[in-house]
């Protein structure tokens, strides 16, 4: 057993994004996707089809430059980051303010034009991209920082904004985003709210429920409901906002946000250890929660294949040895002294014990950005085999890798791979399956299979991604027929028309 432990910096960790190379990366060579109306049975709605007196009317609003019609310009808008799905807009709109996203709804509503919201594009579960001629209206020029407030720590923004650029500008002020993904130097806040994303930070500022304080959105028929706020407390009747926050732009376009964003931390350390079996990824959780408390701030689990997949397609070196499963754990806090003790303590008594076998630590910032390259790239590196099934399942740790072995028995030589990574700290596994191609045999071998198996544990068939138009019909696995009934409810009465993306979170009738 080798524990190497690197000097103090204390210099306070600043993540820079890991910018969307990986994703162009990941892209390079790929096909471009059957349409999704070939690849999955859906039918298209009543709606009506773009003319070119809409065209002509789109360019009244946002002028020639803002709207996009060349099949060129658009094609990237049409497919998803994944190659999972493929829509056949012929029409980009960019809006610049919240009210002419409200122009273009009235509009498109008086119309019964479907529209399909995007932001960044890195969904992975096809609720970006339109399904079938779907009006795209992309918030990229919606951008601007209205407002980073150092003594209260809220930012206000609109919802164009890139989550990494946010976090860069926060932590010029002594703040973090309570929000940390993989994809954030690509990736849209509003996306982001409107998926209610988790990713690597949820287990110490908890979801964006908490921490998102006020949303302004856009309903279909073009109102701009102001649910703005600057305070923590506002307990004014109901909290219209957790309408948006997950949503998935159904029920209405999130076009400015205020968030809350913690104090940052000044020691920041960062663990990569390796492990025998995930009976030992369990133990050394349990133990990182009762040794290290109130600091620890991620603790994610790798499995082996994952991590090879992350090193071998990027040219990244692991700092460890070989090991069936390693793990990433981070702690902030505001006393490197008093951290570095808990840690070392922590690491001390674990691998006394035998549970860990081998491991590295450091608060260098740049040996940290390392080691969060390797876990953050994983998606990206998964998807060179050709294609990727994507899983995003909560299950019970107890029961936490188990699927990973099921599904590898059950696809067998059809998968190039199976693999399972993810965020351990909040029981959040990210099931991976790549083949050379999607074909409808080992679709239908994983679907419903994956989900059938997640709702006898009694756990979620997403955790974090949304359910988009991917997992529509699975959703009855996690929610109840009468919630279900309420769902659609709500929709009907904030969308009557149903154009605000549709064929996505509700199963089709």
């Amino acid at each position: 057993m080798l524990l190497r432990y690197l000097a103090s910096t204390g210099k306070l960790l600043r993540h820079k994004p890991i910018p969307s190379l990986a994703r162009q990366l990941s892209s390079t060579h790929r096909e471009i996707p059957a349409l999704t109306k070939e690849r999955y049975p859906v039918q298209r709605g009543q709606f009506a089809e773009v003319t070119n007196g809409d065209i002509a009317k789109f360019e009244s609003i946002l002028g020639g430059s803002r709207v996009l019609t060349q099949s060129e310009d658009i094609q990237g808008f049409n497919i998803d980051y994944l190659g999972s799905v493929r829509g056949y807009s012929r029409v980009v709109l960019k809006p610049k303010s919240t009210g002419e996203v409200a122009e273009i709804m009235r509009y498109c509503n008086e119309r019964r034009l479907a529209v399909c919201p995007q932001g960044g594009n890195t969904g992975l579960v096809g609720g970006s991209v339109p399904v079938f001629d779907e009006v795209v209206l992309s918030l990229q020029l919606m951008d601007k920082i209205e407002q980073i407030d150092e003594y209260s720590g809220i930012l206000v923004c609109q919802a164009g904004c890139v989550l990494g650029t946010l976090e860069e500008k926060a932590n010029e002020k002594g703040l973090v985003m309570p929000l940390d993904l993989g994809a954030k130097g690509s990736c849209h806040i509003g996306g982001n709210v409107s998926t209610n994303a988790g990713g690597l930070r949820l287990v110490r500022y908890g979801n964006l429920h908490g921490s998102v304080l006020g949303v302004e959105a856009v309903t279909a028929e073009g109102r701009i409901m102001d649910l703005m706020s600057n305070f923590k407390k506002d307990n004014t009747g109901y909290h219209l906002k957790h309408l948006f926050i997950g949503s998935e732009g159904t029920l209405g376009i999130i076009t400015r946000l205020s968030i809350f964003c913690p104090t940052a931390s000044k020691s920041v350390n960062v663990a990569f250890l390796g492990l025998e079996s995930f009976d030992a990824v369990r133990s050394t959780f349990l133990a990182a929660k009762r040794g290290l408390g109130e600091i620890l701030s991620s603790c994610e689990m790798i499995d082996a294949l994952s991590l090879e997949a992350s090193t071998t397609h990027f040219n990244l070196q692991s700092p460890i040895e070989k090991y069936p499963f390693y793990m990433l754990i981070e702690t902030s806090g505001s006393n490197m002294n008093h951290d570095e003790e808990k840690l070392t303590n922590f690491l001390e008594s674990s691998m006394e014990q035998g549970i860990v076998l081998d491991g590295t630590v450091t608060n260098e910032p740049t040996k940290m950005r390392n080691i969060w390259k390797l876990r953050e790239l994983i998606a990206d590196s998964l998807i060179n085999d050709g294609y990727c099934f994507k899983y995003d399942i909560s299950l019970p740790l107890d029961n936490f890798y188990d699927i990973v072995l099921a599904v590898r028995d059950r696809v067998g030589p059809l998968a190039t791979k199976v693999t399972g990574y993810g965020h351990v700290g909040d029981s959040n596994l990210h099931l991976n399956v790549s083949c050379e191609k999607f074909t409808p045999e080992i679709y239908q071998l994983l679907e419903p299979f994956v989900y059938e198996y997640t709702s006898k544990l009694r756990g979620s068939v997403s955790a974090e991604h949304g359910i988009g138009f991917l997992k529509t019909k699975y959703l009855k696995y996690s929610k109840q027929p009468e919630s279900l009934a309420l769902m659609q409810q709500m929709k009907q009465m904030m969308d009557p028309n149903g154009i605000l993306n549709p064929y996505k979170v509700l199963p089709q009738a």
